[in-house]
């Protein structure tokens, strides 16, 4: 029988499940990391422990001090599983409009949750998080939009994890981007052990990334306002703009055909693997992250059938 005592013994090492029903090439493999089943159930508990782990080894927060952070939930699960396994406090300031289960969640595990006005996007939680840590003492504002180790979390833990799940056998690796570290770490890491493997980065229609403005999305978890100090243009070949529409419909299908319930910005990634997938005409093994569950987003209708999207 194999026990386990730790927390950290339950963050990683999740499933790369190969989709079938779904794919739209007999060319392609489409292979999807299953981050819905790490322990907080969402790609973000790596990130949660790496940042305290770091942050009480540097001294700049100590137990019993206060981790502060602004977050769209996902991370603030992360944070708030690893406060609990090093003995810290959390505060996650969320904009309003954002997932209910993940904030509930949230507050489950001990956290404390500031809203702050939905208009004022991710910029305005920031903002709070900062006031917030000057007046708390003891408080540590890790951010992750411009912390190096928000990339480092996921290249020395999920990068690794991928590489040897496919014994370096992959052609395109297709992940989204929010704060963009899951993607930046992990493409580092590829690109280091094979520089010809494709990387393709995968944002919602109101995010910049491929210069359009700034704007209003369904799609959670996903895209970007501003590009953080860690954002490297050199480590993506490719990005795609992905609609709330396709993403939900990829959603839904998911859901259906492969028995899988996965968020929106899961759907996003599919719907780019498999335009990466129609447009092959040889072999090609494409390796994806799906952050988290949908069972998170069950309060915005994720799989009703009268969505009406852009």
């Amino acid at each position: 029988m194999n026990t386990y005592q730790k927390l950290t013994s339950l963050i990683g090492n999740t499933p790369l499940y190969e989709l079938e029903t779904s794919v739209p090439s007999s060319n392609a493999r489409i292979l999807a990391k299953l981050e819905m089943m790490s322990v907080g159930g969402s790609v973000k508990d790596r990130l949660g422990f790496y940042i305290i782990e770091q942050a009480l080894k540097t001294r700049k927060l100590h137990q019993g001090g206060t981790v502060i952070e602004p977050t769209a939930g996902n991370t603030a699960i992360g944070l708030a599983l690893a406060a609990i396994h090093f003995k810290v406090h959390a505060i996650f300031v969320i904009p309003q409009g954002f997932s209910q289960e993940k904030q509930t969640l949230a507050r489950a595990l001990g956290a404390t949750i500031v809203n702050t006005p939905k208009e004022l996007g991710m910029k305005g939680a920031v903002a709070k998080a900062r006031e917030l840590v000057q007046e708390i003492e003891g408080a540590y504002n890790p951010n992750q939009f411009h912390t190096e180790w928000n990339a480092e979390a996921y290249y020395y833990s999920l990068a690794r994890e991928i590489y040897e799940g496919t014994e370096g056998k992959l052609d395109v690796f297709v992940a989204g981007a929010g704060t963009s570290g899951t993607f930046m770490g992990v493409a580092k890491y590829l690109k280091e052990q094979n520089p010809s493997i494709k990387t393709v980065i995968v944002e919602p229609q109101g995010s910049i990334i491929n210069g359009g403005k700034s704007g209003s999305h369904e799609t959670e978890g996903i895209g970007m306002e501003f590009f953080p100090p860690f954002f490297d243009k050199a480590l993506y070949d490719e990005a795609y703009t992905i609609s709330d529409k396709a993403a939900f419909a990829r959603v839904a299908q998911l859901a259906k055909e492969e028995g899988l319930l996965v968020g929106s910005s899961s759907g996003a990634v599919f719907e780019a693997c498999c335009q990466i997938a129609d447009q092959t005409d040889k072999p090609l093994t494409i390796v994806t992250i799906f952050p988290d569950s949908g069972e998170r987003y069950l309060s915005k209708n994720i799989y009703g059938g009268d969505r009406n999207h852009a």
